[in-house]
């Protein structure tokens, strides 16, 4: 990455566990995508005011040359994400996806319909 990763915590306090495990994830991003710039990551704990549990919220952008991937899992669905880690999991695989997607785009190895 050219631009160092950035790791901020919204509602909560930082942890040095939670840090390590998302720059972990983060170095394995590399491996899909070799031309990533940059990466920042923001965990967001609820509002003490819900009545459903602590669903965590994890926002993951990756800027790679002419475009960001941004997976935002703003409204998870999985009471699973009541721990920082599973959400943190969830978030970068669907990076992960997307980032595949997009590699796969570049090259042209995505099959285009003829319009109707």
């Amino acid at each position: 990455m050219q631009i160092p990763l950035q790791i901020s915590f919204r509602n909560m306090d930082p942890s040095p566990a939670v840090e390590e495990r998302i720059r972990k994830k983060a170095a394995k991003l590399e491996r899909f995508n070799d031309r990533i710039i940059g990466c920042s990551v923001v965990v967001e704990a609820p509002h003490r005011h819900h009545h459903k549990g602590k669903l965590y919220n994890v926002r993951v952008d990756v800027s790679v040359p002419g475009k960001e991937v941004v997976v935002d899992r703003a409204k998870p669905v999985d009471h699973a994400h009541e721990d920082v880690y599973v959400a943190i999991r969830d978030a970068f695989d669907a990076a992960v996806r997307r980032l595949e997607d997009q590699v796969r785009r570049m090259r042209g190895n995505v099959k285009s319909h003829a319009a109707p």
